[in-house]
C-alpha cells in the first residue's frame, strides 16, 4: 500500500448543498421495494440460476411481499426469455405484483424485451446507459450531446414499442448508469431528456432510478446528492425516485437509509445483499431497521430462516454467520456479561411489553427464531449464560450462589475441552457433578407431632448404610441422622426448591447448600416426592464436600419402607 495514497487516489468531492434537509428527516413509512435478485443478484453468481431455482425464487419473492420484482434481463440469454415467458404464459404473476426487465439502450435489444413481454398485464420496462466521465470519454468515446441523445431516442423506441402492445399497462424505468460518478448537472441533463420524451403524470409516473453503480462517497455525500435531484429534476411529481445502492465501501444500508431521508421513494436490492463485487444493498438490512423503529415495512420476514435456505440454495452462496438479523449467531451471546445482562432482562419482562432488550435489537421470536441460540458458552460465557441455557432447556432455576459455584466446574472443563458447549453437555456436566441420577436412599419418617424422625437406608456401591435421626423436621432430623453417621458437623446454610412440570408427572427440584465441619458445598437433588430431593441434595453437598459415604459401616438390617 502507499505510504501516501493521495498521488493515486482522489477524494470524493462533496456536494455543496449548504441547505440540505436530510439529516433532520425520519423515515416514517416503508419506500417502494423492488427485489432485484433475478437479474442484478443472478448475474453476479459463479453459476446463475436454472429455471428451478428462478422459479423457486420468485415465488419466495412474492410470498415475503415484493409487488415489484425484476425478474430478468430477457435480451441477455435464452434462460432468461425463457423464464419470463413462463411466468406469463403459465399466469404464474399475481394481480397485485409487477414484473421488472432491464434492457440497454439498444433498438435490437429493446426488441427482444419488448417481445419476450408480450401478453403480460402489467411491467415495468427499465432502461439504461452510461453516464459517468470516465464512460463518456474512454469506453464508449461519446460527447455528452451523443450522450444525451441516445438516451433520448432509446426513450423514444420504449414508447414505440409499448404502443404495439396496447392491452399491456407500462411502467418506463430510466437508470443513468453510474450516477455516482456523474456530475448532477449533467445526470440531471440526461433525466430531463429521458422524461421530455416520456411525458410522466401524476397518474402515471415513471420510474428514474439513481444507482451508486460503484460506491465511492460517504452516504451524506450521495444522500446530498439525491436531496438535489429531487428538487432539481423536472417533472418530479410524476417521478418515482428510486435508488440502487451497491456496497463498495460496505455502507449500502446506510446509503439507502440517508437517500429515503433525502426524497428518494424506491429503493431496489437483494435479498442478504448478494449481487456483483460486494454486493447490492441489503433489503431485509434496511427492512428489518425500520422495524425495529415501529415503521412496519411491509414485508413479511416472519420465517426468515427458511428465506435464508432458499437464498443459499438459488445463489449457491452461503450467508455469513455474522449478517444482520440472519446469521446464525446475530442473536448470540457467549461473553459472560452480556449472557448475565440478557438473563436478567428476560426475567424482568413481561409479555406485551416494549422489547427493550439489553444486545437484543429486535426479538428473534418474531423472525421466526427462538432463544435457543442467545446465550451460548464457551470460554468466555460466566455463570448467567450456564444458568440461562439450564433454565431454559431443562427448566432448572439455580439459586445464584449455585451458579456462582456451578459455573466453575463448567469454567474448569471449559478451559480444559476449549470447545463450545451445547444445554445437553451442561446438563450432563450438571447430572454428573451433583449425582442427579443417584437413587434415593429409602427411609420412613415417624414422630409424635413436636418431633420427626427419620430411619434411612443409604445405598453406595457395595455399602449399605442405615441412618436415624431426630429432628422439627423431615430435613432436620436427616441432618441429625447424618451427623450422628459421620461424627462430624453438618448445617444447612441455604435451601430452594421448584417444582419442574405439573400434575402426575411433576418433578421437584431441591437445592441445599451444607457446611460439613465448616467445609461448604452445594447439593442438588430431584424426585417427584420433595422430602426425597431434599435428602438427595443433602448427601449430594455432603459428598462434594469431602465426606465419603462408602467409608461409612454397613449395616445388614432390612431396607426399611419408603
Amino acid at each position: 500500500m502507499l505510504k501516501n495514497p493521495a498521488t493515486k487516489y482522489r477524494a470524493f468531492a462533496p456536494i455543496k448543498l449548504t441547505d440540505r434537509t436530510w439529516p433532520d428527516a425520519v423515515i416514517t413509512k416503508p419506500p417502494v421495494w423492488c427485489s432485484v435478485d433475478l437479474r442484478d443478484g443472478n448475474q453476479a453468481l459463479i453459476e446463475p440460476m436454472d429455471m428451478d431455482r428462478k422459479l423457486r425464487m420468485f415465488k419466495t419473492l412474492v410470498a415475503i411481499g415484493f409487488k415489484e420484482i425484476e425478474i430478468g434481463f430477457p435480451s441477455a440469454s435464452q434462460v432468461e426469455f425463457d423464464f419470463t415467458r413462463k411466468l406469463i404464459e403459465e399466469n404464474l404473476i399475481p394481480d397485485d405484483v409487477t414484473v421488472q426487465v432491464l434492457t440497454q439502450a439498444r433498438e435490437h435489444l429493446i426488441e427482444r424485451t419488448f417481445e419476450a413481454l408480450q401478453g403480460v398485464p402489467k411491467a415495468i420496462v427499465h432502461l439504461y446507459n452510461a453516464t459517468a466521465p470516465i464512460m463518456r470519454e474512454v469506453v464508449l468515446g461519446m460527447s455528452e450531446d451523443e450522450i444525451v441523445q441516445l438516451a433520448s431516442k432509446n426513450a423514444q423506441l420504449f414508447k414505440d414499442y409499448a404502443a404495439k402492445q396496447p392491452d399491456t399497462k407500462w411502467t418506463f424505468e430510466y437508470s443513468p448508469e453510474m450516477y455516482s460518478d456523474t456530475e448532477l448537472a449533467f445526470s440531471k441533463r440526461v433525466v430531463d431528456a429521458v422524461t421530455a420524451v416520456w411525458q410522466p403524470t401524476p397518474e402515471h409516473k415513471c420510474i428514474i432510478n439513481l444507482p451508486t453503480t460503484v460506491e465511492h462517497s460517504t452516504p451524506n455525500i450521495f444522500a446530498d446528492m439525491v436531496e438535489w435531484s429531487h428538487r432539481h429534476l423536472e417533472r418530479r411529481d410524476s417521478i418515482v425516485l428510486s435508488v440502487h445502492p451497491h456496497n463498495d465501501r460496505g455502507t449500502g444500508t446506510a446509503t439507502a437509509e440517508l437517500a429515503l431521508m433525502a426524497g428518494a421513494d424506491r429503493l431496489e436490492g437483494c435479498l442478504f445483499g448478494n449481487g456483483e463485487r460486494t454486493g447490492n444493498l441489503d433489503i431485509v438490512n434496511v427492512a428489518l431497521n425500520m422495524y425495529i423503529q415501529g415503521v412496519d415495512p411491509e414485508l413479511d420476514f416472519s420465517n426468515i430462516d427458511e428465506i435464508k435456505r432458499t437464498v443459499e440454495h438459488c445463489n449457491q452462496l452461503p450467508v455469513h454467520p455474522r449478517h444482520p438479523y440472519v446469521g446464525e449467531l446475530v442473536f448470540t451471546s457467549f461473553s459472560g456479561s452480556h449472557q448475565d445482562a440478557i438473563k436478567k432482562a428476560f426475567s424482568a419482562r413481561k409479555e406485551g411489553e416494549i422489547w427493550d432488550m439489553p444486545y437484543l435489537p429486535i426479538d428473534p421470536m418474531d423472525l421466526g427464531r427462538s432463544y435457543e441460540a442467545v446465550i451460548r458458552v464457551n470460554s468466555q460465557s460466566g455463570k448467567g449464560g450456564i444458568s440461562y441455557l439450564l433454565e431454559s432447556e431443562y427448566k432448572v432455576a439455580l439459586p445464584r450462589k449455585l451458579q456462582i459455584e456451578f459455573s466453575q466446574v463448567v469454567q474448569k472443563t471449559m478451559d480444559a475441552e476449549g470447545t463450545e458447549m451445547s444445554a445437553k453437555d451442561i446438563w450432563a456436566i450438571f447430572q454428573r457433578e451433583y449425582r442427579i441420577e443417584e437413587a434415593a436412599p429409602a427411609y420412613k419418617l415417624g414422630g409424635d407431632g413436636s418431633e420427626t424422625s427419620v430411619d434411612a437406608r443409604i445405598q453406595k456401591g457395595a455399602s449399605t448404610v442405615q441412618v436415624q435421626g431426630q429432628g422439627s423436621g423431615p430435613i432436620e432430623a436427616f441432618i441429625d441422622a447424618m451427623h450422628r453417621a459421620t461424627g462430624k458437623e453438618v448445617q444447612v446454610l441455604d435451601y430452594a426448591e421448584h417444582a419442574i412440570g405439573g400434575g402426575a408427572g411433576a418433578l421437584a427440584m431441591a437445592y441445599v447448600e451444607v457446611a460439613v465441619d465448616g467445609q461448604r458445598a452445594w447439593g442438588v437433588g430431584q424426585n417427584p416426592n420433595i422430602v426425597t430431593a431434599s435428602i438427595k441434595a443433602i448427601l449430594s453437598g455432603m459428598e462434594r464436600a469431602g465426606v465419603d459415604l462408602t467409608q461409612l459401616p454397613s449395616t445388614a438390617q432390612s431396607p426399611v419402607e419408603a
